[in-house]
């Protein structure tokens, strides 16, 4: 709980997973509202264990404080989504952080798939994501945000997105990166979103792999035929992985878009089938 007086809420959610029989299992659960994650469901039916994260309070409000912490044993294989996109809502005062911190193990795979963010007019939220796995460990990332409640005429309205993102391995840094957004439209400028309304940073990394440079060109590719009002930019990491950021007209779109790198990527480096969470 909050001490007496301060906005917002102090929310936790730990994750503990492990390989038993050839199956992944979750070994450790705890959480503190207004954090929350359902049981593990097996939907592709080879083992990889997936499970939504929750916020049932409906979204980030001004001062909450939320941490989460996962952990991927050896061999574990593991999605981690959201039911829908998540609000952040107007913040008068504190701004609501959010901190995730993965460990990924040897031969684990992990997907984080979240839908993506919705900051209302006034919104205020600085988000910053640490993850560390071993060299043979796969990573798919994804990370999406609007530009506000568009069909509502409130693009640009919020105050601040601040968003940090680091990885790295036993033999150092991956990637490091940080953008810092505020309100002020239109952004539709250089350093803006040139008039899209969706944003979509896609991430695959696996450090002892090689041939990321031959990846980036069928990655483009798939966003042309899948989603053409979509823009897209690729580029492989300076080792062990490749980097995508879309722009999109629309949440269809930007779910198209995402929809299609995510398939080539399962395909290319978990060998499995396109995604399909079964989300109505």
């Amino acid at each position: 709980m909050p001490a007496p007086g301060r906005t917002g809420r102090d929310g936790g959610l730990r994750l503990g997973f492990e390989t038993r029989e050839g199956r992944t299992v979750l070994v450790a659960r705890r959480f503190t509202l207004p954090l929350q994650a359902l049981e593990p469901i097996d939907l592709e039916g080879d083992g990889t264990a997936t499970l939504l994260l929750l916020n049932p309070t409906g979204g980030l409000l001004a001062g909450d404080r939320l941490d989460i912490d996962i952990s991927l044993g050896a061999g574990s294989r593991v999605c981690l989504s959201t039911p829908s996109a998540t609000r952040v809502y107007r913040s008068g005062g504190p701004l609501a952080v959010q901190r995730v911190r993965i460990e990924i193990g040897r031969g684990a795979r992990l997907e984080w798939h979240p839908d993506h963010l919705i900051p209302s007019p006034g919104a205020r939220l600085r988000q910053a994501a640490e993850i560390t796995l071993a060299p043979d460990a796969t990573l798919l990332y994804l990370d999406a945000w609007a530009a506000g409640r568009l069909a509502r005429g409130e693009s640009w309205g919020f105050d601040l997105l601040d968003s940090r993102l680091l990885v790295r391995d036993e033999a150092g840094l991956l990637i490091r990166e940080r953008s810092v957004i505020g309100g002020s439209p239109p952004r539709d400028g250089l350093g803006g979103t040139e008039g899209f309304g969706y944003v979509a940073t896609i991430l695959a990394i696996r450090p002892d792999r090689a041939g990321w440079g031959d990846l980036t060109g069928a990655l483009h590719d798939d966003l042309v035929g899948a989603a053409p009002g979509c823009r897209a930019g690729v580029t492989a990491l300076a080792r062990g992985g490749v980097l995508a950021r879309l722009l999109c007209p629309s949440a269809p779109s930007l779910e198209t878009g995402v929809q299609a790198l995510w398939t080539r990527l399962r395909r290319e480096l978990l060998g499995l089938p396109a995604l399909n969470l079964r989300k109505l």
